[in-house]
């Protein structure tokens, strides 16, 4: 009996596997797997070049990726005309459903203003859908930023949408949801446009809120501005809005007038023109921490690198190096988008005031959605650092980070320029970057980064002769700093 059953199995095996191979090779789409409900193919939208401004449209470009890069594209086929210009995911409503929060732009209508839109996820026909859409008053797109944050302290989650507006002014959204999971409805509790600032002052909550057994305090909106009835186009006004429960909305609190600096109209009028290279040219450099005792302290400073596209911000001998990649003017200065070039995450955005002549007032924030806590804090005012200004060192010696030198090597001659550059030359060839002597306790290094993309700084260990440098070859890492295995480099000065 067995052996009748193995004669008969045997050849339907065979047949089945000839089958199957036939079917691979003839109709390979028979086995693709099925798309997962609720993705829809995304359309690509090209538009004419006319349709961008190249001033109002600096660093956009038609088909670029998300500006927050949480998403890579819409949920839904956006309309005709719009294309997506920042996105994120987050469940508002517990249905075990995660809704899509976008901004898009519109290029059919004047100013090709932003909008932001929720699409909810349909159980019914297995996708997403726009439930509602809403206009901002953003027209920058690559100064768009979308989150999500308990502004009121009650646990439900308010979309925030900010951005710099064609005027120049600063603007923040904030949207909460008021009705069920039915409806998915938002409501603007906040719609606040200045020439100057917006931030969140955060407050931080019990120990009851964060377990859910009571409410929490609700967030204070600070917007700063010009004081639009002085003379001084610095002095500016300090606006507090607190929410009002009974309106249902943010209402002013308060208004602070802060007197600003006197410095020479005309040159603030050529900085904020509105062209951002304009102050990007000013704000080149190195740029010293004034401590609220108006004290300068040269152990935490922001070096700004236009021609590179890098910002380097410096403090307790930790350095962080971040890529540069967008600039937009305000009424008051720049705001800056840049990443962090080796935690990719890690994006902040900076506002840029203008004080003096030599002086700025800077805001950075991180981004919201970053799961990992960043204690450093660079907001304050900060002093231009003049190309060969010196600072008291510890040993009464006078110390800078750029000076004029020219030295000769094994390798070829070596000169350093007040202005913060090195030329390397010899052995048929050249290289050319920035450089700059700083203090790691007791020691001194130096660091030099090449001008040509693909090549890494390198970071050297000062050791000073009589008339000569001696350059070792170091590593800085949290664990300190550790020499390479590479022979050291004399230089004689000339």
């Amino acid at each position: 009996m067995g052996n009748k059953v193995f004669n008969i199995l045997t050849p339907l095996v065979f047949a089945g596997v000839a089958l199957v191979i036939v079917l691979l090779r003839f109709y390979p789409s028979l086995f693709e797997p099925s798309e997962k409900p609720g993705a829809v193919k995304q359309a690509a939208a090209i538009f004419p070049l006319g349709f961008l401004d190249p001033e109002r449209d600096a660093g956009f470009s038609a088909g670029a990726p998300p500006a927050d890069g949480a998403d890579a594209a819409s949920q839904t086929a956006l309309g005709e005309g719009e294309t997506l210009v920042a996105s994120f995911t987050q469940d508002f409503d517990g249905d075990q459903y995660e809704e899509q929060v976008i901004a898009y732009r519109n290029f059919q209508e004047p100013g090709n203003p932003v909008y932001v839109a929720l699409l909810a996820f349909d159980p019914q026909a297995g996708g997403y859908r726009r439930v509602w859409s809403f206009p901002t008053a953003i027209e920058r797109p690559d100064t768009v930023s979308l989150s999500s944050q308990d502004m009121i302290g009650d646990r439900v989650l308010c979309i925030l949408a900010s951005g710099v507006t064609g005027g120049g002014e600063q603007s923040l959204l904030v949207l909460r949801r008021d009705g069920g999971a039915e409806n998915h409805a938002f409501t603007a509790i906040a719609d606040l446009r200045i020439d100057g600032t917006i931030t969140i002052r955060e407050t931080e909550r019990t120990r009851a809120y964060q377990q859910g057994l009571a409410a929490g305090q609700s967030f204070v909106i600070a917007a700063y501005g010009r004081d639009t009835g002085s003379s001084n186009v610095l002095d500016q006004v300090e606006i507090t809005y607190a929410y009002d429960p009974q309106a249902g909305r943010y209402a002013q609190r308060s208004l602070t007038r802060v007197p600003g600096v006197q410095i020479e109209q005309q040159r603030v009028r050529e900085l904020l023109s509105g062209r951002p290279r304009v102050f990007e040219e000013f704000a080149a450099g190195l740029w010293y921490y004034v401590s609220p005792q108006g004290t300068l302290d040269s152990r935490q400073y922001i070096f700004f690198d236009p021609p590179a596209r890098e910002i380097i911000f410096y403090s307790d001998d930790i350095q962080q190096v971040f890529h540069w990649q967008s600039s937009s003017s305000t009424r008051y200065g720049l705001y800056i988008s840049c990443q962090n070039i080796s935690v990719t995450t890690l994006r902040r955005s900076i506002d840029i005031e203008l004080v003096s002549l030599e002086s700025i007032k800077i805001r950075v924030n991180e981004d919201v959605r970053l799961k990992i806590n960043v204690s450093d804090s660079w907001d304050g005012s900060y002093k231009k650092a003049a190309a060969r200004a010196p600072v008291k060192d510890q040993g009464d010696e006078l110390f800078s980070p750029f000076r004029e030198a020219v030295y000769s090597s094994a390798l070829g001659g070596m000169r350093f320029s007040s202005d913060g550059i090195y030329e390397l030359s010899g052995g048929g060839g050249a290289k050319r970057g920035r450089y700059a002597f700083f203090r790691l306790d007791s020691r001194e290094l130096l660091e030099l980064r090449p001008g040509v993309k693909g090549l890494e700084r390198e970071t050297y260990l000062v050791e000073r002769g009589a008339e000569a440098l001696t350059l070792v070859r170091v590593r800085l890492g949290t664990g300190g700093m550790e020499e390479a295995l590479e022979p050291p480099l004399s230089l004689a000065e000339e």
